[in-house]
Order: C-alpha cells, then structure tokens, then sequence
C-alpha cells in the first residue's frame, strides 16, 4: 500500500501572447486541450489542464496572454489572466529567449509583484534552441535581478526540453491533499467548448489579418448517436457581411476544409468517429454580446473600461 499522501494544486501559466504557454500546457497533459497557433492571443478562455505526476495532480490554467488592451474582448482577456495567477498555488513566467526582456514582459514584471502576492513565482524561459547560451545566461540574470523568482528553468516546450526539470519542481510547490479531478480526466472545459476551440483554432490557420479575433464559434448541438457516433452542429459567429464570404471561401472551399480539419481532430480527440456541421452567421455586435462572454468563459464586466 502507498503511504505517500497525495497533492493536488494550480498553476498559472502566464506571459506574453505567443510565449508558449498552450504548447507546454499541451505537453504537460499529454493531449490538445489547448489551442495553439502561430497567431497572438489564441486563448481566450482560463483552459484548464490536468496532468498527473507520480503522487500528485497539476491542474495548470492557460490564461490569455498579456497584453496592452484595446477592445472590450482585450480587456475581458487580460483580466481572466491576472485572475488565473490570482488563484493558483504557484505561477510560471512564461518568455521567449529570443525576445528577451521586452516592453511586455517589463510590463508584466511591474504588475507581478503585486499581483502574485507571497505565490511562488518560477521562471520558464522558452524555445531555448533560438539563441546561444551566453545570451540565455544574461537573461535568465536580468530577469533574476528584476524579480526574485523561486526558480529558473530553460525549456523548449515545443521539443520537451527542460519539461521534465519544470513538472518536478511543480510537484514540490504544491498543498497536500486530495485530488481535485478524476484521475483520467484532462481538462475541464465542456467538450462542447473544446470542440468549439478546435474548429477556431482551424479558422485561425486559415485565415489571416484581423479576421480571426472577429469571430468565435459555439457549439449549439452535440447529438450522441447509437451506433456510437456523434452529431455535432456549430455556428462560427462574425461581425461583417463581408467576413462571411471569407470564411466561407470561393464555392465554399474555405469553410469545408476548415470542418474536414477540425472534424478529423475531433475524432483524434474522442476516439471514435464524427459527424461535424458548420454553419456561418453575421452577428455585427457579438463583441458586445455578454452571452458570447460566457461561451468563452470569460466575465463581460471584466471589458468595462
């Protein structure tokens, strides 16, 4: 019988849009439960992640990264962010070596001392295989001597480098006490708001500029069918009548990749075959709309100037 008693704790990963944070949440857990693409402020929701580690269970939060905001959705994002540090048991920096200590990050330094309180704050600096080593070494002292971080850990979360080193520290950080979770569970997100970030994550590839922080998508229908399929029906939301002849796509080629791509992922995901139907609406004021907020796990009020 194992005497060892059990932990169970948060971990907020923070940083910049595009630091890396769902590519080491993904690893972390071992599955997608995260988005990621190369296109800024991919997250929009506080993820949840669940990752098990010899006796104890990291739940890790994927929060937006931070950002100066512009727009209500801007605001809404970056508050569930500093709210997700706000909440765990231990927050992990999140930069990138080859961006070093930019405006962004300096910016985050002078809100985390006041934000994180006595949590323990580690350092992760990612996609180490970017720059040399002597370039690493002085960053990792120019951010030690900005602020006293717990610990420093040079990682590519994308490769697995450092991982390891970063999950085992973890473990030490966190309460003793029950697991939060069922021990095979990995996210706790609805899968309808998974599903619904997969198919945005492929719109978000295939389309560029502006476009994609105009859109959201929800799940409206998810039908279990008894030969073991699923049904499911979603409607990509726009603002202009012109994004949805964009999304769409000539003869509607764009719109049917994106279903292929997300329905394949889907199925990936679940482990058993998919039936996915998309359906593309104009609402001109959804930014603007609470109900949309919600879907996203975001709090409306939090956008308010």
């Amino acid at each position: 019988m194992n005497d060892t008693p059990t932990k169970a704790g948060f971990i907020a990963l923070i940083g910049e849009p595009n630091a890396g944070k769902s590519t080491l949440l993904n690893r972390m857990v071992g599955a997608k439960v995260s988005i990621v693409t190369h296109k800024v402020q991919t997250t929009r929701a506080r993820i949840r992640g669940v990752a098990m580690a010899e006796n104890a269970q990291l739940i890790f939060i994927d929060t937006p990264g931070l950002f100066k905001p512009r727009r209500r959705l801007d605001r809404a994002m970056v508050a569930a962010a500093w709210g997700g540090a706000a909440d765990a048991d231990v927050v992990v920096l999140m930069i990138e070596a080859h961006r070093g200590m930019s405006e962004g990050v300096k910016a985050i330094l002078e809100t985390l001392a006041e934000r994180a309180g006595k949590t323990p704050v580690a350092l992760a600096i990612n996609k180490i295989d970017k720059v040399k080593s002597e370039t690493l070494l002085a960053l990792a002292k120019d951010m030690n001597d900005a602020y006293p971080f717990a610990e420093t850990f040079m990682i590519s979360a994308e490769k697995g480098h450092g991982c390891d080193a970063l999950r085992d520290w973890l473990v030490t950080q966190l309460p003793e006490g029950p697991y939060l979770y069922p021990e095979d569970q990995i996210a706790d997100l609805p899968m309808r708001m998974i599903a619904a970030e997969m198919t945005r994550e492929k719109l978000t590839l295939r389309l560029h500029q502006e476009l994609p922080y105009e859109l959201t998508v929800e799940t409206e229908n998810w039908e279990e069918r008894p030969d073991g399929t699923a049904r499911i029906d979603q409607i990509v939301y726009v603002a202009r009548d012109g994004h949805k002849g964009i999304v769409l796509g000539k003869g509607g080629e764009t719109i049917k990749a994106v279903s292929q791509a997300a329905r394949k992922e889907l199925e990936d995901f679940l482990g058993r075959r998919v039936h996915l139907f998309l359906q593309v609406k104009v609402r001109p004021n959804w930014l603007e709309e609470s109900e949309r907020y919600s879907e996203m796990g975001l709090d409306f009020k939090d956008g308010n100037t």
